[in-house]
């Protein structure tokens, strides 16, 4: 293993407070392609044993489609180790999980995601964006886009496909910052009565939201209607299953297009040429949502465990090593991708990893690129010009690409565009 000093760190959470660090990503490219990470004590959590970071996109494919050599299940997916109690725990839920009991609980929940039911979703969506856009208008010639604007749009449009009464929104929101933000200082830490901070996906931490999850099932099952909660509540799922579910769509359906929306519309501010592009019609918008995708992707590092001996890019891995892949890193690979640092809406092809690879490809993709695609073509409407105001705000978090606030001076049109 190499020495501190000649490897780049790209695990403490405070580094991606000011952005993706794009210099180091290229540096362990490059020369370490699959290099041993410390994981240093901070923010109040305790030191872990170290891990693999992996950084070029063919390793990190491969990391991802093949589960029986790169395990979800032997530790999870998450870098830190959880507390042995909690394992058992934390492996029932599906992104913890390998084939084949996987591919059962994916396939029962995909019964749910079907095209059709989330395509009926698009005018709703669009509405809302229509909406959320005219009153960030409305409010002045500066305005937080993700405060205004984003956090609703994804919030709203997760709950609707949920079937979570409007009263009942804001539990989900606290939720989601509960488990996504935990290593952000503007959250503050639950402690254990030894003063250490607890795991947010630990089963104490989880009690209330599982026992809404219960409480809802229950009613869909009286009142079914046309969503995901009325499907999963008559299925075959167990309840322990339900409740997992209920956690994962809570929270990765709520954050991935709650990161990917203000990082999409950060990169068009940062790029006027291309957002003249986009909103000239130039550029189709599902193309141009890949491009946005590639450079911003909402998740940043997923976690396996090397289930044998193996090796990866001429590195020799042991069994119960940790091996954690790095998205941002995939998908500004100089192999993978021409001119990686150049935000391309019309590029292509686009193999990004941002919603995964292999068996653990994300459930709710197609649902995201729906509500990114229609938010763009709104905001192509709604808009004449964007121009930050101010630098953006962004999540301390290894593990989500989050931004926090996105202070712009948005210029309305007097017209929609040709």
């Amino acid at each position: 293993m190499e020495s501190e000093s000649d490897v780049p760190d790209v695990f403490d959470p405070r580094i991606y407070a000011d952005g993706i660090p794009h210099e180091a990503y290229r540096a362990l490219r490059d020369h370490r392609p699959v290099a041993w990470q410390e994981e240093r004590a901070v923010l109040g959590w305790p030191a872990g044993a170290g891990f693999w970071a992996v950084t070029r996109h063919a390793d990190v494919v491969r990391v991802l489609k093949e589960a029986t050599e790169y395990s979800s299940y032997l530790g999870a997916t998450q870098i830190r180790d959880p507390d042995p109690a909690d394992l058992p725990f934390i492996r029932r839920m599906m992104l913890n999980q390998d084939p084949p009991r996987h591919g059962r609980l994916r396939r029962l929940v995909s019964r749910a995601f079907t095209p059709g039911r989330i395509e009926r979703f698009t005018e709703t969506a669009r509405s809302r964006a229509r909406e959320l856009l005219a009153a960030a208008l409305d409010a002045g010639p500066e305005v937080d886009l993700v405060r205004a604007v984003t956090d609703d749009y994804a919030l709203l449009n997760l709950t609707d496909l949920l079937g979570v009464p409007a009263g009942d929104r804001g539990l989900l929101l606290a939720w989601t910052e509960r488990v996504i933000a935990y290593q952000d200082p503007d959250e503050p830490p639950v402690l254990d009565d030894q003063g250490r901070p607890v795991n947010p996906r630990s089963p104490a931490m989880l009690a209330e939201m599982f026992d809404y999850a219960q409480e809802l099932a229950a009613y869909k099952r009286k009142k079914p209607g046309d969503d995901i909660m009325s499907v999963l509540a008559g299925s075959e799922l167990r309840p322990a299953e339900l409740e997992m579910f209920f956690f994962l769509l809570t929270v990765a359906g709520n954050d991935t297009v709650r990161s990917a929306a203000p990082g999409g519309l950060l990169a068009l501010a940062r790029h006027p040429d291309e957002r003249r592009r986009l909103w000239n019609g130039e550029v189709a918008v599902d193309r141009a949502v890949e491009e946005l995708l590639r450079v911003h992707p909402p998740v940043l590092s997923f976690r396996r465990t090397a289930t044998r001996d193996t090796e990866l890019a001429g590195r020799r891995i042991a069994a119960g090593d940790k091996v954690v892949v790095f998205h941002a890193s995939a998908n500004h690979d100089e192999r993978a991708f021409a001119d990686p640092h150049r935000l391309d809406l019309d590029r292509s092809p686009n193999p990004h990893v941002s919603f995964g690879e292999g068996p653990h490809v994300c459930l709710g993709a197609h649902f995201a690129r729906l509500q990114l695609r229609v938010l763009h073509e709104e905001v192509r409407h709604a808009l004449r010009d964007l121009e930050l105001a101010a630098p953006p705000r962004r999540l301390v978090s290894n593990f989500i690409n989050g931004v926090k606030s996105l202070p712009v001076r948005p210029r309305a049109r007097s017209a929609p565009p040709s």
